[in-house]
């Protein structure tokens, strides 16, 4: 059985809460990702930030790009999953909260991110569909 560190991606670029959203699209922009795990000053995870949170939280609000925070527009964590979670278990969770990305955390400290490619990469293609009917099929 496959667990979380043999599909989690850990080379991850973050942001931290103080950090702008205009630094964070850049970030996002260089490294053809669409959302951070955002970083409290501290080191803990806080949250994730999302190119879509940048635009309707941000640009849609007429924020201020350059002095706005990500602190203040990220999303909260929801669930975690440590490094040694069983894969049925995080396509479980993946599904029934109907999230496409899902931080592992080991020790209180981020260590990866499971996202949807993650999945498709990794995961048998009868999982991989039991977690897209759960996250796309329902109205």
């Amino acid at each position: 059985m496959s667990t979380a560190r043999e599909i989690m991606t850990a080379d991850m670029h973050t942001v931290t809460e103080e950090q702008t959203l205009a630094h964070a699209a850049a970030v996002m922009r260089d490294h053809g990702v669409g959302s951070l795990p955002v970083l409290a000053m501290d080191g803990a995870l806080s949250g994730i930030v999302t190119d879509r949170d940048i635009v309707v939280r941000g640009v849609a609000e007429g924020a201020d790009l350059t002095t706005t925070t990500v602190g203040s527009i990220a999303q909260g964590i929801v669930s975690t999953v440590g490094p040694d979670e069983e894969v049925d278990r995080i396509v479980d969770t993946m599904g029934d909260q109907q999230i496409k990305r899902l931080p592992v955390v080991d020790g209180g400290r981020l260590v990866g991110m499971i996202s949807e490619s993650d999945l498709a990469r990794h995961v048998s293609e009868d999982k991989v569909a039991h977690f897209v009917q759960m996250v796309y099929g329902r109205g």
